[in-house]
């Protein structure tokens, strides 16, 4: 079975640590995302006082930028980023990672959950350092254009 650039595109965030997150005109920042396909939602685990939250209260627009190279994956997501109360999720997504920001752990009082629904992704996912350098040297021998990956625009349905 091959694969759609939307499997690619949930398979490969599920593996991403750390993304930029941009809400409005600030500087994007980095955040852990908590990918569900099954959902269609990137979770993340933030604090009250963080701006990011401020916007997520608001019902911000947001952007995730990727560039992760361990999980060859490149490019922008567009969506909508809300304060979520679901205590449930965030028992289930809590974990050593966003315990070690808070100093009460799970307890501390300025846990906060929000909620990225993803509308729109614009990726380049390749196979790896290997593959581009394999795929540049062959382009160069035989004139052929390179293979480095795929590249498309996602339009993400709407799963919420």
């Amino acid at each position: 079975m091959t694969k759609t650039l939307t499997d690619i595109f949930w398979s490969n965030l599920s593996k991403i640590h750390v993304v930029l997150l941009s809400t409005g005109d600030g500087t994007p920042v980095p955040m852990s995302p908590l990918s569900r396909q099954e959902d269609g939602v990137i979770w993340f685990i933030t604090s009250a006082d963080h701006d990011s939250f401020k916007a997520a209260e608001a019902g911000a627009n947001a952007d995730i930028y990727l560039c992760d190279s361990a999980c060859h994956m490149y490019g922008t997501i567009k969506g909508s980023l809300s304060a979520s109360h679901d205590d449930e999720k965030l028992d289930a997504l809590w974990s050593p990672l966003a315990a070690a920001w808070f100093d009460k752990g799970r307890e501390d009082d300025t846990v906060r959950l929000m909620k990225y629904i993803p509308h729109k992704a614009e990726i380049w996912a390749t196979d790896g350092i290997g593959k581009y350098l394999f795929e540049t040297i062959r382009a160069n021998v035989t004139d052929a254009k390179p293979d480095t990956g795929e590249y498309g625009i996602i339009h993400i349905k709407e799963f919420t």
